[in-house]
């Protein structure tokens, strides 16, 4: 194993899962002990209290050249622990998968193997999964949808953990809240090629389940904040002034019509709710727009001041002589 780039790092989140940590070490050690270009484990305690630390101690101890541990001071979510993974892999193939023994390390070689078809993304597909049918499936369905028709990244799964990355394409993902569950639409934002295949997905035997239908609503907010990056992120005026002058037009609109029955029926303005709808209107009109100006004054200043690119570059040639040149003015 080359120590310092191994091929594959694989990142899991565990959370309150004690009793899953020692048969889950034993499958990921069987299921890429065989991978060429060597591996690393990169296991992240998400602030737990039943002991799950201690157990991936002992992990540890018998794989320290493979195995890092990561502990959160507290319980800070899926999508920090998974940031937390990603920042210290050392991979050129980041793979994730659940704590909890509901998916199969045994199906890692086949995401790997998808990833040399020239993949970048490659999620997973629970097609047979073995959940409660109204609280979990159900719910996922029309989630897997909405998401597939809000970020035009349709996949049937987008809440399989188990998927694998091209460390270059993490690099560029922007990880917080929880929106470790549209990890494929950031990536397609970049260029990223993305597949689905079918995974084995196993029934929780050990353990409780941290998901329920009370983090439905969690999933719809988090999935208009990634619609509304996706495609006005750095342009938020665009939204913003569309919407304000929608509302100006429909205040100009209600004018007229309030002008028509003025001198149509004899309706004076004062006695018609008209005049305040289109002054309503007007007036939302202009605080959108005012809205879009100071988000696009908040965006430049976040670019500008990071010094963050607005393009993502996927392969460059030149002449040497001007690699030589690039590589100089670096730093």
């Amino acid at each position: 194993m080359n120590s310092t780039h191994p091929r594959l790092s694989i990142v899991v989140p565990f959370f309150n899962e004690r009793d899953n940590v020692a048969p889950l070490h034993e499958q990921i050690v069987r299921a890429v002990s065989a991978i060429p270009g060597g591996w690393e484990a990169i296991y992240v305690d998400d602030g737990s209290t039943d002991g799950t630390w201690g157990q991936l101690e002992q992990a540890r101890a018998g794989h320290p050249d493979q195995v890092s541990l990561i502990r959160l001071r507290r319980n800070f979510g899926q999508t920090a622990a998974l940031a937390a993974g990603f920042h210290h892999a050392r991979g050129d193939v980041i793979v994730t998968l659940d704590g909890d023994q509901q998916n199969d390390p045994a199906d890692i070689p086949r995401l790997l193997a998808e990833m040399e078809r020239g993949f970048d993304v490659v999620s997973g597909w629970r097609r047979h999964r073995k959940d409660p049918l109204l609280s979990r499936r159900i719910p996922s369905r029309v989630a897997n949808w909405l998401i597939g028709a809000m970020t035009g990244v349709r996949l049937h799964d987008h809440g399989c953990t188990l998927k694998a990355y091209r460390s270059e394409v993490v690099r560029q993902l922007t990880l917080y809240g929880e929106m470790h569950r549209f990890l494929p639409a950031q990536a397609r934002w970049v260029g990223a090629r993305i597949c689905e295949i079918t995974v084995s997905h196993h029934p929780r035997t050990r353990g409780q389940s941290k998901y329920g239908l009370w983090r439905t609503y969690k999933v719809v907010l988090d999935l208009v904040t990634i619609r509304f990056l996706g495609v006005h992120g750095t342009k938020p005026l665009h939204a913003f002034g569309a919407l304000g002058l929608t509302f100006i037009a429909l205040g100009i609109l209600t004018m007229l019509a309030l002008t028509w029955l003025k001198y149509s029926t004899g309706v004076s303005f004062i006695q018609s709710p008209l005049l305040l709808l289109s002054a309503m209107f007007v007036i939302l009109g202009g605080q959108s727009i005012m809205l879009g100006l100071l988000a696009e004054i908040a965006v430049r200043t976040y670019y500008e001041s990071q010094h963050k690119p607005i393009y993502i570059i996927g392969e460059l040639r030149q002449p040497e002589a001007r690699e030589h040149e690039s590589v100089g003015k670096i730093g």
